[in-house]
């Protein structure tokens, strides 16, 4: 597969990657990634266009209604939908996710609901979803955690004998934390079935790649005994073969494999965030020019393949889509703050019972106090 350049900056050498279409749209030959992506036609791409504008339609959504006071707070995907959905497109239903909270378009592509995408950031949910629904974990917080509830579940599927494959997927700042790295231990030791998914968004927060990796993230997975790439992320199409290849390695019983997409947050961390303070005008334009949707819209166009007809239909279902988003967040049931408690455990026990009294006391105090 695509190898990396010794001694390449992990900020500065960008292009250091795999790509199959450049960002002016221009379709390029990969010796290692072409045939994950042969099936490949104008109305697939189609297809990964409609999500990519579906989720960017969501995640502006997201942000509009934490402005106006209806959602706690959003963390938001903007530059990131090539990576999110050209991975996510390659799994099987039976597969199992385990993402992070910015996967907005992961949990699309599985089959989230539009409440699914705002009642956990709005308090009304404590998890945005059923995981077992759409098989997809509910999204991690805990920076890193997911990689090591991925490989527990991948090495239940050994013993199950089954061939489903599962996924964590993370940042660049993860990769710094010490589940990530047992993750990858425990994977490789056992030659389990999972992708590890590497979203380098060029900050952890503030802090720039360059400052917590010396070298490409992709670069540190081969000394867990684990085969890496590194993508461009902001090419769908490159996402897609890339997460095709990870999951035929893992799929066919050869173990583990790591991707790191190289992508740009186009937003702030979250909407509590300033990336003003960290990050220059000219370095978010500079990243503005390789936009995964507008690519991929260059590529359509090129081909023919991008009519009057199709634009106005994706804009329909986007603004459908926004519109639903916003109905489920403002229709939302607030739930009591005591049913917190109701699915901690499968079976109640005195423990449980205590916190509940107590909870339920505390609560009561301020209906004393008013």
């Amino acid at each position: 597969m695509h190898t990396l350049t010794p001694l390449a900056d992990p900020a500065v050498d960008v292009d250091d990657v795999a790509r199959l279409v450049t960002a002016s749209g221009e379709r390029i030959a990969d010796p290692d990634l072409d045939r994950w992506v042969e099936d490949v036609d104008a109305a697939q791409l189609r297809s990964l266009y409609r999500d990519m504008v579906l989720v960017r339609r969501v995640d502006a959504e997201g942000i509009a209604l934490q402005r106006q006071g209806q959602l706690g707070l959003w963390a938001p995907c903007n530059g990131q939908e090539g990576v999110q959905v050209g991975t996510a497109r390659a799994f099987r239903s039976d597969d199992f996710v385990f993402p992070s909270y910015r996967e907005i378009g992961v949990n699309h592509v599985r089959g989230a609901k539009p409440a699914d995408f705002v009642l956990a950031w709005r308090g009304e949910a404590h998890s945005t979803f059923n995981p077992y629904d759409i098989n997809t974990a509910t999204p991690q917080i805990i920076i890193g955690a997911q990689a090591l509830h991925a490989v527990g579940y991948a090495m239940g599927i050994q013993l199950d004998g089954t061939d489903q494959v599962a996924a964590a997927y993370f940042g660049d700042g993860a990769t710094s934390q010490g589940d990530v790295n047992e993750a990858m231990v425990f994977a490789s030791s056992y030659r389990s079935p999972v992708v590890f998914v590497c979203t380098n968004n060029q900050y952890a927060i503030s802090e720039p790649v360059a400052v917590q990796a010396k070298f490409p993230i992709a670069g540190r997975a081969p000394g867990f005994g684990i085969p890496s790439l590194r993508v461009d992320g902001n090419d769908v199409l490159a996402c897609l073969a890339a997460m095709r290849w990870a999951i035929d390695n893992a799929r066919k019983g050869n173990g583990p494999a790591f991707i790191e997409a190289v992508t740009y947050r186009m937003g702030p961390h979250t909407t509590s965030d300033d990336p003003t303070r960290y990050r220059d005008k000219e370095e978010v334009e500079r990243w503005r020019a390789r936009d995964p949707l507008a690519r991929i819209e260059a590529l359509l166009r090129s081909q023919d393949e991008f009519g009057d007809d199709f634009s106005a239909s994706v804009a329909a279902d986007a603004d459908e889509l926004g519109a639903a988003v916003r109905e489920a967040t403002l229709s939302a049931v607030t739930a009591p703050p005591i049913s917190v408690l109701d699915n901690v455990y499968a079976e109640p026990h005195t423990g449980l019972d205590e916190q509940r009294r107590a909870f339920g006391a505390y609560l009561a105090g301020f209906d004393e106090v008013a």
